[in-house]
């Protein structure tokens, strides 16, 4: 899962793109699972995210707690029941910022994560790969010492 070595600290709001002229904006990322209840229980004590509306047996949409309508700005998390098996490795995964990457690690393991055995870590790796119930892979980084990313302009 290479991706770049630095990231911006912290993460600005989204624009919805109404005053930029974009017409796309990411309002919700869907991760299959097989147990919903499961994995709505670990991804809502992940990240602190509440349902939108009571779940369905194969449909939930967590939002963050802040979030007060569908297209308010900040990514939702949708679980989607299926029948088919995960992909490895993976196509895509989360990744998620944390200023005290090995705290949020161990609380991550003690909700039920795996960490995954992944051999391409290079040296000076600011991120490890985890797993959530439902084997979703994510990457949890080390914000605490990134000021500012160096790929971008502003």
């Amino acid at each position: 899962m290479p991706r770049p070595r630095a990231i911006r600290k912290g993460v600005a709001a989204a624009s919805t793109g109404r005053d930029t002229g974009l017409m796309l904006s990411v309002g919700t990322v869907v991760l299959t699972v097989e147990d919903i209840d499961r994995a709505g229980a670990f991804w809502r004590a992940a990240l602190g995210y509440v349902d939108r509306r009571e779940p369905s047996s194969d449909w939930v949409v967590l939002d963050p707690p802040y979030k007060r309508s569908w297209d308010a700005p900040g990514a939702s998390i949708a679980l989607s029941v299926t029948g088919y098996p995960q992909h490895y490795p993976p196509r895509i995964h989360l990744d998620l910022y944390a200023d005290d990457q090995a705290a949020e690690v161990a609380r991550l393991l003690g909700l039920g994560a795996r960490e995954v055995g992944w051999h391409d870590y290079p040296e000076d790796a600011d991120w490890i790969v985890l797993e959530d119930t439902e084997g979703n892979r994510f990457c949890v980084v080390d914000t605490s010492d990134r000021p500012s990313d160096p790929d971008r302009d502003d």
